[in-house]
């Protein structure tokens, strides 16, 4: 079977596009003729854009539903994703690997477009996956459409040509932008996961929630609650197949957030103390609150982790009257 997360990702794009109006979004012609699909600048979009776009940026192999789930007594919004192609459709697709750079643009990129450009090129080489496509589907998280110059390097670097280009754009103080976000736990579990020691392709199933926060008009905050939503209310689910339990439990026991030296405070304060940089924050703590991975060949579950509810309500601004 030839997996082509960009097809694949087209098939709902177009189904997006028809349905434009239901899911309220905009969709204009853009530099050199791409195609722009707003989903939160000016657009209002919703949450069943917001459940469609996170399905594209799993490059149309997983699937997202919107529910609520109970976080000790806190009932939140909620989104559960599932996947049977774990690491092409998180880490070949959906995570968020690609930064946008142009003279007059900044975004961050996500999506089947990456499998394209290869960014970046060592997660490629890890889950040796590439794709073969002659149209390429990006996920912006921005405030604003993509200029000319950024679209003439999206394409450049996907080797296709502008006009076959399709931009998703969706701020992160937006209703969309926040369910994508929250969207990505599986992949969040996926990529810490391969940062301790798995490896992403002995994952044959990935499931997992996390909370949709409210929205925040500032955007520096809106970041804030949405990475709080993965690491302090994420909870993921895996199968995999492992030689060794021992080496699994190890895995496992430094996977979750809260390894992090930073834990358990508010992600924008961590965001604040480091002068904005993610660079500078400890990485341990870009992972779900809660991890849990059975191995298929043994049948021995390990999980580790918790739901921190107080960071929850404190950074979502959840007021009990």
């Amino acid at each position: 079977m030839a997996v082509s997360v960009n097809k694949r990702a087209l098939r709902l794009l177009d189904k997006a596009i028809e349905k434009r109006e239901e899911l309220r979004i905009y969709v204009e012609t853009g530099p050199l003729g791409c195609t722009i699909v707003d989903a939160g600048i000016k657009a209002r979009g919703g949450y069943a854009a917001g459940r469609l776009v996170t399905e594209i940026c799993l490059g149309g192999y997983g699937a997202a539903l919107t529910t609520s789930m109970d976080y000790d007594n806190l009932v939140l919004p909620s989104i559960f994703v599932e996947t049977d192609f774990p690491a092409i459709a998180t880490l070949g697709s959906q995570f968020a690997g690609w930064s946008i750079k142009a003279k007059d643009y900044f975004a961050m990129g996500s999506g089947p477009a990456r499998a394209l450009s290869k960014k970046p090129k060592e997660i490629y080489e890890q889950i040796q996956y590439e794709d073969h496509c002659d149209s390429a589907v990006i996920v912006l998280e921005a405030d604003s459409v993509p200029t000319e110059e950024a679209v003439k390097t999206i394409a450049g670097q996907c080797g296709i040509s502008p006009k076959n280009l399709y931009a998703i754009v969706a701020p992160t103080s937006s209703i969309v932008g926040s369910i994508q976000i929250s969207g990505r736990i599986v992949e969040t579990g996926i990529h810490k996961l391969s940062q301790v020691g798995l490896d992403p392709k002995l994952i044959s199933y990935g499931c997992g929630y996390a909370p949709i926060p409210p929205i925040h008009p500032k955007a520096a905050r809106a970041v804030g609650r949405t990475n709080d939503a993965l690491y302090y209310g994420g909870v993921t689910f895996y199968t995999v197949a492992s030689e060794s339990d021992d080496q699994l439990r190890d895995i496992v026991s430094r996977s979750p957030s809260c390894t992090a030296s930073v834990y358990g405070k508010p992600f924008y304060e961590i965001f604040k103390e480091a002068g904005f940089d993610f660079y500078k924050i400890d990485p341990n703590l870009f992972a779900p609150a809660v991890v849990s991975v059975n191995n298929a060949r043994t049948g021995a579950t390990f999980r580790a982790g918790k739901v921190n509810v107080e960071v929850l309500k404190q950074t979502m601004g959840i007021v009990d009257v």
